[in-house]
């Protein structure tokens, strides 16, 4: 039987998150406070410089969107991690599995930085980080439409929204068996969530209520009972949209 996280640990472990989180967040509103403080503005091609300033854009804004989703999984190991202690077996800090799950979401952020790189040298995008193409954002917002009702976002949610069960059948023992369950989970969230992320393309990056709708979206879809259906009609919402800006 699991030994429950006792009520300290709790708030350390969840006051740690939220201000991992915060952190972000606030990193987020002060660039969008000056959108001339980010390279990418540049109308001039990009460089090394420019394209690291996008990853580190990126790699923050999926912590501060990604993190409160994490949380259950991220409590749910510490509690397994003490129920091991109590039985002299090896301790893991939760921190490790925390840094596999951002270094999943960091390796989409490399990706999503070159896409913004590619879509800006194709005209694709604005310096301001906004879609400027009306056949870019139908597709975008239909292929994220159908793939809500995927069996792959099936597949990925379902776990997202089992963390006990995660933990219990990816058990992994010692330090890089923690990052790699972490890697592991972050790979599931990345799956499930990484069309709904390249629908800032569309809206504008670095729009910040467009950024919190969409982590809300995730809290949403993945911690309540509803989240599964919920994600299903969100899917019908944006194929919809994305049909209306054909007219």
């Amino acid at each position: 039987m699991m030994v429950p996280l006792p009520l300290r640990d709790r708030a350390a472990i969840l006051a740690g998150l939220a201000l991992l989180s915060g952190i972000s967040w606030g990193y987020m509103w002060w660039l969008a406070a000056d959108a001339m403080t980010l390279c990418t503005v540049s109308t001039n091609p990009w460089r090394a410089a420019d394209l690291l300033a996008s990853l580190a854009m990126w790699a923050v804004m999926m912590a501060a969107m990604m993190i409160p989703s994490a949380s259950p999984t991220i409590l749910a190991y510490a509690a397994v991690n003490r129920a091991r202690r109590e039985k002299s077996l090896p301790y893991v800090p939760a921190t490790l599995f925390v840094t596999g799950y951002l270094a999943a979401w960091t390796a989409f952020s490399i990706l999503a930085a070159a896409a913004q790189g590619a879509l800006r040298s194709a005209a694709l995008l604005s310096p301001m980080m906004v879609g400027s193409s009306r056949i870019l954002g139908q597709i975008l917002l239909i292929a994220a439409g159908v793939f809500q009702w995927t069996p792959l976002k099936n597949a990925c949610l379902r776990h997202c929204r089992s963390p006990l069960g995660f933990i219990l059948t990816e058990w992994r023992h010692g330090r890089a068996g923690a990052f790699r369950m972490g890697w592991r989970h972050g790979l599931f969230c990345v799956g499930c969530c990484w069309l709904l992320m390249a629908l800032l393309f569309v809206v504008g990056v670095m729009n910040l209520w467009w950024v919190a709708a969409v982590a809300a979206f995730v809290l949403i879809e993945k911690l309540t009972p509803a989240g599964p259906l919920v994600a299903r009609i969100a899917g019908l919402l944006l194929i919809a949209s994305g049909v209306w800006l054909v007219r």
